[in-house]
């Protein structure tokens, strides 16, 4: 999938009351990762307010209460940020789309609700706009067969003890230090934020599950066309096999045949969020499942089986001194390299992937 999303665009993120929580991890995240230009955040339960104080995210951008107040800095897209529960469309949000699309401008969105099937909506787009349905299953898809392991690039994984834990960020914050070491690394995106913001993925919780791991396959041969084997494929992770309601680990390793996982967790985390009976197992035991699943399903001739190289901590709900005693007992309890790459940067991780 290629996104008509340019990376010079200017666009106007539409976050109704999700700017200090989950819901609006989509928008925080490319506020934090989007290189092109964000004219205005919408969120009318925070207008007037700075983003700074209300996300710690260092951007100098208005946060208004609808979108017709941003139309005058230039905005010639509207991107939903927002991943509710189920998906779904909220009438405030559907409000500042249909001004949107009154005013001329393009829309993008991740929600499960198809903007482009949407009569309305799909009536008031200019000839010259567009919308943009991230979680559309691609066209011609084929089930895996292992082929991601004859690409000379490095893949790297990342894989989370839960959801929402930080996996994106993780291979963004990745992305950055490594092509600042002048490595040719890419960026493969499997969720909306990753898509919205790398622009080049697969939406992985669209695709029907057989053709799953295939879709992983042909995002990930896509991305790696041209790269030598002193390249990077940097691939999003999704979900968790720690998780009753996730499916996506094992497509993601069976169809991008990694070289490298790296383990994502949240500093002080016990069980999957939201479900208490749900215990997340002790980390050496996880890396230990991880590894022995991605030791299957590959062909013979692949490289040998990847190992979990590092531990990207996150420790945003913790003070200083808390993450980095936090940081130090994951290092020791598993023998492996741990940082926070949002809060520290990835040089260290990068220096051990390296090794």
């Amino acid at each position: 999938m290629t996104s008509p999303l340019s990376a010079d665009l200017p666009i106007a993120l539409l976050l109704h009351g999700g700017l200090d929580n989950l819901s609006g991890k989509t928008g925080l995240a490319m506020l934090r990762y989007r290189r092109g230009p964000i004219v205005a955040v919408v969120d009318p339960a925070h207008a007037g307010r700075s983003l700074q104080e209300v996300t710690g995210i260092a951007r100098d951008v208005p946060v208004l209460a609808s979108l017709r107040e941003a139309l005058p800095l230039g905005p010639r897209a509207a991107v939903v940020g927002l991943a509710p529960s189920g998906g779904r469309l909220a009438p405030e949000v559907r409000a500042d789309l249909v001004a949107a699309l009154r005013a001329g401008l393009s829309v993008a969105s991740g929600l499960h609700s198809r903007l482009g099937e949407d009569p309305e909506l799909a009536a008031l787009r200019w000839p010259q706009a567009w919308i943009w349905d991230v979680r559309l299953e691609p066209p011609g898809l084929q089930v895996a067969a292992g082929r991601a392991a004859a690409l000379p690039a490095r893949r790297l994984l990342a894989v989370g003890s839960d959801m929402a834990v930080g996996k994106m960020s993780a291979c963004l914050e990745l992305l950055a230090a490594a092509q600042a070491r002048g490595i040719e690394a890419r960026f493969v995106g499997t969720g909306q934020a990753g898509l919205l913001i790398g622009g080049a993925g697969v939406a992985l919780d669209a695709v029907r599950v057989d053709y799953a791991a295939g879709a992983v396959e042909a995002a990930v041969l896509a991305a790696g066309e041209g790269l030598t084997a002193h390249g990077w494929l940097l691939v999003e992770g999704q979900g968790s096999l720690c998780h009753p309601g996730s499916t996506a680990t094992l497509p993601l390793i069976r169809g991008s045949q990694p070289t490298d996982l790296l383990l994502v967790h949240r500093a002080g985390q016990l069980h999957s969020r939201g479900l208490p009976e749900m215990l997340l197992p002790p980390l050496p035991q996880l890396i230990q499942a991880l590894e022995a699943l991605a030791a299957l399903a590959r062909p013979s001739t692949a490289l040998p089986p990847p190992r979990v190289r590092a531990v990207a901590l996150n420790t945003a709900l913790l003070g200083e001194a808390a993450a980095k005693n936090a940081i130090a007992e994951v290092s020791e309890l598993t023998g492996l390299a741990c940082t926070d790459p949002v809060r520290y940067g990835a040089g260290q991780l990068l220096e051990e992937l390296l090794a």
